[in-house]
């Protein structure tokens, strides 16, 4: 044994950037060994240290008195090492406050030569000394641990999986140890260094204000370094072990200093805890060593080491004080602003100079300790002697070492266990006698314990490796015997676990009813006596089956070789046992063959298996009795009875038959039973019609006439019903989604091919409709087509394909089957560029394939639009100056023409224009009258543009809308007002009129020659260069009329072309029908200059109506959440509708405030939209939904019961993808349901007489049940909340529950947020008028539709039904780099309805602002005084109904100003165009808006006297306007009723009424339907009106907003919720002077609905025309035209 003290060494370190950055003062001065300190603020105040080392690194390394690295190492490392060598245990370790270099010392930098600390260069020093020793009797080994002290928590730095805490143990010999603590085995400096720098990453480091890199644990590096000496002479290996330590231990530190906080002030504590206990230690080590003077009772008093007060102090106890050569190396820091902590570091270090540690050579560890835990044996037996239970040894080691050794030689051996063992266990059982004597004992069974473990130590170091190997096959053998038992075998090398067929050895494999089960047992025959019977037999039995029909010993299978080699197999039952082989019995030895069903007992299905001799028989021809089918359970089964001569197929073919039998007289029972009461039924029903008969027989006969009058139909409706007929006869919308949804697939595959080539072609679905605008070209059309347009009586329109060549600026359209074709040389191309190289396939392009199959030709010019100009100017001839719009073929107008027409002598010269006069002579034109005719015939199948037929037909898909209410459309409401009924039949009435008699220019057989002048063209885009125009008859589009091409650059003055034409013809009736009805088509042309197409993955997928300007977003309209408690049930077929009603749904969100009420959350409602808003929530609240719904009352719609509330659909965006299943849908628990009255502020003055209904619920919400982050946080600036609530409604009378859907807004505010309202709300309810609860509310606007059940047989619901094959969802090669593109389907057709109708009313304007230009040309010629020309009719074609009223209105209109006309040409013109500026939602609103003006010009016609075409007085449809004294008796009210189906009322109202009264009314079954109504963004009129309160005389004043279809009604201009609403498309507005003269209302006029009437007053008579104007333009407009020709009338009389 060895004395020594603590190697210290302290050393001192350069200023840091902090010391620098304070301007610090060295305050270390070193001499020698010597250290000394001064007092920073007291010069006297000087402190010296003596230590075994000073190190001086303050300054450069140039300096003479630097102490490198290398000189560190050198004194304390190579010391260390050596010490290491000689066998003693090693520890190095380094103190100091934080910051002040012990990492640098210990560590270093190991990328920087000679910056290396003292761990990397004593490693790399170790193996250099390994690899240098020459002596062949020494051998080495280096194990390698790493771990951290990190709050107390040691955890290893070398074994990720480790990430926990690990315990430390203590043995009472090997001392303090770390369980679980991996040891890695090195083998070079290059292993050490890559677990050290593994290890270093995974330290624990962290910045504090003294140090960037500051170590917040303790480090300790072990290296556990074996020596193996092997002495030739007597065999004996010895061994020494030495363990280095070496320690970097964590800075001490101030938490003033540092600044830490937090998690930074935590590790400080637990480190400045662990050093302080070392600094303890190292007193108390200290003050043992040096105080030997001391009397013994006092310093065993005192002699108390604290090692277990820190996990450090526990592990290192060895090196401070025991068997260990420790060093410690004290790092200082020289600035004065550290003086404490450094003054403090060297007291450390000068008192752990005074610790003596006592190490040992470690000698042969591994026999050292077998001897000491021998004699520990020793003393145990001793103690257990001593107390008298010295036997409990003997007989737990005899016990247990002969049953260890009996089993192993039993496994080994095969045999079964002798008889001795039963006298062993005897033995062993009298353990259990000696328990009692133990539990008496004091500290017998600690001692037992630790004898027992000791002895397991013992055993494990004296094992050998051979022993191991020997143990490990005995239980390798003893596992493949106990399988063999269990019928399951392993591969011959040992291997998998399983059911492997051996080559050589029969074996059985079993056959069980569950194929899965089959063949898994395998038992194997070995040679010999194979036993086989129960497992309790007496006799051991080698294969063991269970079941009631196996005996104990049930037979043998006995294998043997016969003289020639073969191994034979018999099969030897034992009496009394079943066995079958191939399903017979047997009795006898039978020798089995390959493939034999064997039967054991009565549920034991195996197969025979022989290898070697399914081999030989395979080279044969096959046994008789190998069955050529599978050989499974049911075969050996079906074996094993008809073997018993149980036949099963004729068993059961008999028991089939009698369960036919019986089942022939029960229907013949069932049939004759049904036959018996249909009888009696018909009986019974015979006998009462003949008693209805004598009791009625005239209202049989009336109802007879009835039936015969019914079917009479007047002209009218017999018109209608052709019309219809020829409607669905041409509708081809169906056929058009067939075509687009088969076709799709071939659309995605060009445009993949397109993208993977490169080519910068795009493809895409259109439809091309056969109008004026735009024609189809004859190779679109097929032959049938050709030869079908005379039984057509609706345009073509056909599917093409888009091709934009994004390439070359040019757009071709191409027909399917040309798509198809190309497509096979699209193929072609792109299989053919994987062989050519990229850099040719261009240029062999067309040499391969004479063309490119992705470009078409396209001309120089394209066509820019089509204008069209009216002649019948020339039946007057008087010159008219046209400006036509030129319209593209999607409708856009692309410009504007000036075009001159009219009638010359044939001698006449061009008027002058200038110098750019172009004229081209007189052509003669001939009008045949068979070709017109032929002409005329084939115009019918264009009814948009040859005839007036309505575009009703036009916007309705066959299966869609088929529940609408007949009638015309909203979008005709506002746009062909005055084409049909005032413009179009009187135009018609009177150019009709203007004979061939009257027309003196025009006779038959004449030549009349008139003029065409194009003179100016306008506004055309400049991408268009070169412009020139062309015309030509609509009827000969070979015979057409160019102008030259003018250069056009989009700025400046209009392009002037002054081109004279002049036409003469031969006047015919075809001709004088041509420009009474036709007009002449103007085609402008220009070369298209190239501009850029969107790129492919953005397809034009957007509508393409026109924006005029930028209206708000609108959220997209969900589709319900799915229900979570309610089945799933299949929507019936709607038939008729039966009633409609409008639903005003109130939406609010409550939360639980602190006074336990639950207030609605505030709501934003700056959006400046109806029906939004967002709701502003708190975090952490308890919340509940409310939802009332507001509705006129009726009879029709009855609230039952909420069946469930569900919510869903979370996102952050306003659209959702409803293809995705939504994890998160909840449904929220009901707590109320049913009617209730009305607030203050929501009871308006329409509930007066006939109060609205409400109907309120509410439901609780819980938004931490959704489980998603959106609703779990405070929501970012910026973003919104999203969800979709749906509320599924029982209705009575419904077959099943309404869904009411909303999406609702949110934002989410933190617990605390005082969430006042917004800078606009608090302006809305600054006044005091409105709370602010009031407004926390989202309204939605819907519409129930009841509908009845559809007949599920006839033909239009089975058509309805017809699926068709949808091909764009099928996968094409290379469809994933489309980036999101589809091909178009249904959308299309309903953009395209769209572009149809924008074409037909700007037909209609064309021709109207025509009529009215010659008009006024007519008007001012008669105020001039030419009496010659027939002007009477000018004003027949605005006003008179009939030829004969000609002169009387003439007489009227001559008195007229020209001012006033065209007053009311640009209202005309307003009127017509006023859908042009509508957005995209008012194509989408109901067809049945159009009543209004249904309504009206059935008023006007109706109207019975000439007084009443200028006084409009209320429809008897509506209830009446006044109660109380204004009542008259003209005025009754009638019973109002919801929308209904008139033709079913009909039919109720003609139901017999006698002897209905006893019968109870049939209760109706409808389908129910809501439909949220997207709002409008475009605001008509918005402003103040005065509404007529019932009961009263009063007038209550309210702010109306009108966004068509619906008026939305609020209290005041700052109320944010919607009150009321009235529904135009169901209304009839209605004004009347007469009514006004008697209520003397001035400026009023009435609203009439199916449930109320309403009288408005507006401020004065312009707000009144300007508020009927925006309830009613075609009313508004009547009612102008009518007063003011009733003015003029006054004013010339």
């Amino acid at each position: 044994m060895a004395g020594a003290s603590v190697k210290v060494a302290v050393r001192v370190r350069p200023f840091n950037s902090r010391e620098i950055g304070k301007e610090s003062k060295c305050i270390i001065q070193m001499t020698g060994n010597t250290t000394t300190i001064s007092h920073p603020k007291q010069a006297k105040d000087v402190k010296s240290f003596n230590f075994d080392y000073s190190y001086w690194s303050h300054t450069s390394p140039e300096d003479v008195n630097y102490a490198s690295q290398m000189q560190v190492y050198k004194d304390i490392g190579e010391e260390m090492l050596l010490h290491a060598f000689e066998g003693y245990n090693v520890c190095i370790f380094a103190y100091g406050q934080t910051g002040a270099g012990k990492s640098y010392t210990m560590m270093g930098k190991q990328d920087v030569k000679d910056q290396q600390g003292i761990i990397p260069l004593l490693c790399e020093d170790l193996f250099r000394k390994i690899s240098d020793n020459t002596d062949n009797s020494m051998s080495y080994s280096v194990e390698v641990s790493y771990m951290e002290i990190y709050c107390e928590r040691v955890r290893d730095l070398l074994n990720p999986k480790n990430k926990g805490n690990l315990r430390v143990r203590e043995h009472p010999l090997m001392g303090p140890y770390v369980e679980d603590l991996s040891k890695l085995a090195v083998t070079s400096y290059n292993d050490i260094q890559d677990l050290m720098d593994s290890g270093n990453k995974a330290r624990t480091v962290a910045a504090t204000n003294m140090n960037e890199t500051s170590s917040r644990s303790h480090a300790v590096f072990n290296i556990i370094f074996t020596q193996k000496r092997h002495d030739a002479e007597t065999d004996n290996t010895s061994e020494k072990v030495s363990k280095i330590s070496l320690v970097d231990l964590a800075g001490s530190e101030r938490a003033d200093s540092t600044g830490a906080k937090g998690t930074r002030l935590k590790e400080g504590a637990n480190i400045n805890k662990s050093l302080t206990t070392l600094g303890k230690v190292i007193s108390a080590l200290a003050e043992m060593d040096s105080g030997p003077n001391k009397n013994k009772k006092k310093k065993k008093a005192e002699s108390f080491i604290p090692y277990r007060d820190s996990v450090l102090t526990w592990l290192l106890r060895e090196n401070l004080g025991g068997n260990s050569r420790t060093a410690m190396v004290a790092a200082l820091s020289p600035a004065d602003i550290n003086y404490d902590e450094t003054l403090s570091t060297l007291r450390y270090a000068d008192r752990a100079k005074q610790i003596r540690c006592n190490a040992v050579i470690n000698e042969d560890p591994n026999n050292r300790l077998v001897r000491e835990l021998k004699d520990e044996v020793s003393r145990l037996k001793d103690l257990l002697y001593a107390q008298g239970l010295g036997d409990i040894i003997e007989t737990y080691r005899a016990s247990d070492v002969d049953l260890e050794t009996l089993k192993l030689t039993n496994a080994m051996t095969g045999m079964s266990p002798s008889p001795s063992l039963s006298a062993l266990s005897s033995r062993a059982g009298s353990i259990a006698s000696l328990h009692d004597r133990i539990m008496f004992s004091p500290g017998s069974e600690e001692a037992i314990e630790r004898l027992k473990e000791t002895e397991k130590i013992i055993a494990e170091l004296n094992e050998t490796w051979e022993e191991k190997l020997r143990k490990t096959e005995a239980i390798r053998m003893e596992r493949e015997a106990l399988l063999a038992e269990m019928g399951v075998a392993m591969r011959e090398d040992g291997g998998t676990v399983g059911v492997f067929s051996p080559k050589k050895t029969p074996h059985l494999v079993n056959l069980n009813e569950d194929p899965l089960m089959s063949e898994c047992l395998l038992y194997y025959i070995k040679d010999g006596m194979t036993r086989v019977g129960r497992l309790d037999a007496s006799k051991h039995q080698d294969i063991g089956l269970s079941g009631h029909f196996i005996q104990d010993e049930h037979c043998t299978f006995t294998s043997s070789t016969g003289p020639t080699g073969e191994t034979a197999v018999v099969l030897e039952p034992c009496e009394g046992a079943e066995t079958y082989v191939n399903g017979k019995r047997v009795t006898e030895p039978t020798v089995l063959r390959s493939g034999n069903r064997i039967i054991l007992g009565k549920s034991h299905v195996f197969r025979f298996n022989h290898p070697a001799q399914a081999r030989a028989e395979r080279e044969r021809t096959p046994c008789a009795e190998t069955p050529s089918e599978p050989v499974d359970w049911a075969f050996a089964q079906r074996e094993l009875l008809e073997k018993q001569g149980i036949d099963m197929k004729q068993e059961m073919e008999q028991r089939l038959q009698e369960l036919e039998d019986q089942y022939r007289r029960e229907r013949e029972e069932a049939n004759n039973l049904l036959e018996q009461q249909r009888l009696d039924y018909e009986s019974k029903l015979e006998a009462l019609q003949k008693q209805v008969d004598r009791c009625h027989p005239e209202a049989s006969e009336e109802d007879e006439e009835a039936e015969e009058e019914a079917v009479q139909w007047t002209e009218r409706e017999r018109e209608l019903a052709e019309w219809s007929f020829r409607k669905w006869k041409g509708y081809q919308f169906t056929s058009l989604r067939d075509l687009l949804w088969g076709n799709a697939i071939f659309l995605k595959e060009a445009n993949a091919i397109s993208v993977e080539l490169k080519k910068k072609v795009q493809f895409q679905f259109v439809l091309l409709t056969d109008t004026l605008y735009s024609p189809l070209p004859p190779d679109f059309l097929p032959p049938e087509a050709t030869q079908d347009r005379e039984k057509m009586h609706f345009p073509r329109t056909i599917v093409a394909v888009e091709v934009q060549d994004q390439k070359n600026g040019a757009t071709h359209y191409w027909t399917l089957e040309k798509l198809r074709q190309r497509l096979d040389l699209m193929r072609e191309m792109y299989d053919r560029a994987a062989d050519v190289p990229n850099t040719a396939t261009e240029e062999c392009e067309n040499a391969m394939t004479g063309g490119d199959p992705f470009y078409d030709r396209f001309p120089w010019f394209r066509l820019v639009g089509r204008a069209f100009v009216y002649l019948s100017n020339l039946l007057y001839p008087v010159p008219l100056v046209h400006r036509v719009a030129i319209v593209s073929e999607k409708g856009e107008v692309k410009g504007f023409l000036r075009v001159a027409v009219q009638a010359i002598s044939a001698d006449e010269e061009a008027p002058d224009y200038g110098s750019g006069v172009r004229q081209s002579g007189t052509a003669k034109i001939s009008f045949e009258d068979q070709q017109y005719e032929r002409f005329q015939s084939e115009s019918c199948s264009a009814g948009l543009s040859r005839t007036g037929i309505s575009q009703e037909e036009l916007r309705i898909v066959e299966g869609e809308g088929q529940n609408a209410e007949v009638g015309p459309s909203a979008d005709e409401v506002n746009n062909n007002t005055a084409g049909t009924d005032e413009l179009e039949n009187p135009l018609k009435a009177c150019l009709d009129g203007a004979s061939e008699a009257t027309l003196e220019h025009l006779r038959i057989g004449n030549v009349f020659t008139f003029r065409v002048t194009v003179l100016q063209a306008s506004s055309i885009s400049a991408e268009y260069a070169d412009i020139f125009c062309q015309f030509n008859f609509i009827h000969r589009h070979d015979e057409a009329f160019s102008t030259e091409p003018l250069k056009n650059t989009g700025r400046g003055p209009p392009l002037g072309f002054y081109h004279v034409q002049n036409i003469a013809v031969e006047v015919t009736k075809s001709f004088v029908d041509y420009i009474k009805t036709q007009p002449v088509v103007f085609e402008v042309f220009g070369h298209y200059q190239k501009q850029p197409f969107l790129p492919l993955c953005k397809d034009v997928m957007s509508p393409l109506r026109p924006c005029r300007r930028q209206f708000p977003q609108v959220m997209p309209l969900s589709k319900p959440v799915p229900a979570t408690k309610l089945k799933a049930m299949a929507r019936p077929q709607a038939g008729p509708c039966h009633c409609k009603y409008d639903l005003m749904v109130f939406f609010e969100i409550c939360e639980l405030e602190a006074t336990g009420e639950y207030i609605p959350a505030v709501v934003d409602h700056r959006g400046g939209m109806p029906c939004h808003g967002t709701f502003l929530l708190h975090q952490g609240l308890q919340r509940r939904v409310a939802v009332t719904i507001v509705h006129e009352s009726g009879g029709d719609v009855e609230w039952r019961d909420v069946r469930e509330l569900v919510v869903g659909r979370l996102r952050n965006t306003p659209e959702a993808d409803e293809t995705i299943m939504d994890p998160n849908i909840l449904s929220l628990n009901i707590l109320s349901a049913g009617y209730v009255k009305p607030l203050l502020d929501d009871r308006q003055f329409l509930d007066s007489d006939m109060p609205r209904t409400f109907y309120r619920f509410e439901a609780a919400w819980d938004s931490s049940m959704h489980n998603s982050l959106l609703l779990n946080r405070v929501t970012p600036y910026g973003e919104k909340i999203y969800m979709t609530l749906s509320a599924y409604l029982e209705m009575e009378n419904c077959t099943q529950p309404a869904v009411l859907t909303k999406d609702i807004c949110m934002v989410f505010y933190s617990r605390d947020t005082k969430l006042s309202a917004t800078r606009s709300i608090r302006n809305l309810f600054g006044t005091g008028s409105l709370r602010a609860a009031d407004g926390n509310r989202v309204t939605g606007v819907y519409e129930v539709s009841l509908c009845y059940l559809a007949d599920a047989g006839s033909p239009g619901m089975q058509r309805r039904r017809r699926r068709v094959l949808d091909t764009s969802v099928a996968y094409v090669r290379g469809e994933e780099n489309l980036a999101g593109w589809r091909p178009r389907s249904d959308s299309l057709i309903l953009d395209h309805q769209w572009e149809l109708e924008k074409l037909s009313l700007l037909q209609d304007v064309e021709k109207t602002k025509h009529y009215l230009l010659l008009r006024e040309k007519l008007e001012s010629t008669l105020l001039m005084g030419q009496e010659s020309l027939q002007c009477g009719t000018s004003e027949d074609l605005c006003e008179s109904p009939k030829p004969c009223e000609v002169d009387q209105e003439a007489s009227c209109s001559s008195e007229i100003t020209t001012e006033r006309q065209r007053e009311l040409a640009a209202k005309c013109l307003r009127l017509l165009t006023h859908s042009f500026n509508r957005e995209y939602s008012h194509v989408c609103v109901s067809a049945s808006e159009s009543k209004i003006s249904e309504m009206s010009v059935t008023m006007l016609k109706d109207s019975p006297s000439t007084y009443a075409l200028n006084t409009i007085t209320p429809s008897s449809t509506c209830p009446s306007l006044v109660d109380g004294s204004y009542i008259t008796a003209d005025l009754r009210l009638p019973r109002p009723r919801p929308r209904a189906d008139t033709q079913q009322e009909a039919a109720e109202a003609k139901a017999p009424v006698n002897g209905a009264s006893d019968a109870k009314p049939a209760t109706r079954r409808f389908v129910p339907d809501i439909q949220e109504i997207r709002v409008s963004p475009i605001v008509s009129k918005k402003g103040y009106l005065h509404f007529l309160e019932p009961n009263t005389n009063g007038w209550v004043k309210r702010f109306v907003t009108v966004r068509r279809p619906y008026v939305y009604i609020y209290n005041s201009e700052r109320d944010t919720v919607e009150r009321a609403i009235l529904n135009l498309s169901s209304a009839q507005v209605e004004y009347s002077e007469d009514q006004q003269a008697m209520l003397k209302t001035p400026n009023t006029f009435a609203v009439c609905t199916e449930h109320r009437g309403i009288l408005l007053q507006a401020a004065n008579e312009k707000e009144m025309h300007d508020w009927l104007y925006a309830f009613n333009p075609l009313l508004a407009g009547t009612i102008r035209s009518k007063l003011s020709r009733r003015r003029a009338g006054q004013m010339k009389m």
